[in-house]
């Protein structure tokens, strides 16, 4: 029958009592399988990070609009990484970094959970927030 409707003998399920076959066109049917698979991939859900840059001195009213910021990047569903980076002789206000990434995930608490806690990598002291669900 196959033959005659020039298309495949596919078999479906071999362990199956008779063995179950189809009648398709194969080339079609991986055609159709990849158009699937690439359709998937696309709705897959990519992981964006925003980052957000601190000064160990850095003022209330600048915290205040950066904290603004890492809120819409977490409400967009970004994952947020905040880091103090430390110039020269600023690394000695290592406690002053520490705390002002504590307090940033302290006061995004709401919106998302630390990942990371801050811990220095190089001249930067690095924390990680992902967005709550």
């Amino acid at each position: 029958m196959a033959k005659d409707a020039e298309m495949d003998l596919v078999l479906i399920a071999d362990k199956a009592d008779p063995p179950v076959v189809k009648i398709i066109d194969y080339k079609k049917f991986l055609y159709d399988q990849k158009k699937k698979q690439k359709e998937i991939a696309q709705k897959a859900q990519k992981t964006v990070v925003k980052e957000i840059r601190f000064g160990p001195n850095t003022d209330d009213h600048d915290y205040d609009f950066k904290r603004k910021h890492a809120e819409g990047f977490l409400k967009e569903g970004a994952k947020l990484k905040a880091y103090v980076f430390f110039k020269g002789r600023s690394i000695v206000f290592k406690d002053k970094g520490e705390i002002l990434l504590l307090r940033l995930a302290q006061d995004l608490e709401d919106l998302g959970k630390v990942e990371s806690m801050p811990k220095l990598e190089g001249k930067r002291m690095i924390m990680m927030i992902a967005p709550k669900k």
